[in-house]
């Protein structure tokens, strides 16, 4: 990986750290300036404009989202399970560590068209990537016919993270996470499969790490970053 693109990273970490509690993605490129204390000039070469900042953290979040599920290895053979367990993850972190919802702004075509072509380009990726894990996901389930259970899982999805991100929720009660659970089953056409106990949903926010491997990767280099300036 090149400097440029690490550098590129580090900014990246920066923001979607400096957005934990964000209600609104309300972070421009002055604030990387005053947080990294790298140039204006060099953040602005990174992102030449403010969606460009916007698209290049909402390709790291789905990006740490893929990566995320790609590390489940407790339910290879039950899509159902590695579905929820994968969900009940990103709920997590926004109840407990206060990750920003980027589903708040992306995808969005017109931010999308406005940022520069590497930026958009990393973004589809990122997104497509995490889309078609979804899709195969939901079909090895056994697809049910007659909705798109995609998007209305996707819609669902997000409505509930907005929601929790705006109130005041135990992080660790498990009867949050059971609830989200059997909704999602429903919502997914497996009503006739049974909801994780309660038992194992609470083995679940156990298991859960704080940040993916990558993510703790790329501020392994802000780290290193920081050493040098």
């Amino acid at each position: 990986m090149s400097s440029w693109q690490q550098r590129c990273n580090y900014l990246v970490s920066l923001a979607q750290n400096k957005l934990r509690g964000h209600k609104v993605f309300d972070l421009c490129r002055s604030h990387l300036v005053e947080i990294s204390q790298i140039s204006r000039g060099t953040i602005y070469n990174h992102f030449p404009h403010e969606s460009d900042l916007i698209v290049a953290v909402a390709a790291a979040e789905f990006n740490d989202f893929w990566h995320q599920a790609q590390s489940i290895t407790q339910y290879p053979h039950n899509p159902l399970y590695w579905y929820l367990y994968h969900y009940c993850w990103r709920l997590h972190e926004v109840t407990c560590r206060k990750r920003f919802v980027i589903s708040r702004v992306m995808p969005n075509t017109e931010l999308q068209q406005q940022a520069s072509a590497d930026h958009q380009a990393a973004f589809t990726k990122a997104y497509e990537r995490y889309l078609y894990w979804n899709r195969q996901q939901i079909q090895q389930m056994g697809e049910v016919q007659g909705f798109d259970r995609c998007t209305l899982v996707r819609d669902f999805i997000r409505g509930t993270m907005i929601n929790v991100s705006e109130e005041a929720v135990d992080a660790h009660d498990v009867q949050l996470y059971y609830q989200y659970c059997y909704a999602l089953i429903q919502l997914l056409g497996q009503s006739d499969k049974r909801v994780p106990t309660r038992e194992q949903i609470s083995q679940w926010l156990k298991w859960m790490t704080p940040t993916p491997v990558h993510a703790d990767q790329r501020m392994k280099f802000a780290l290193e970053h920081l050493m040098t300036v």
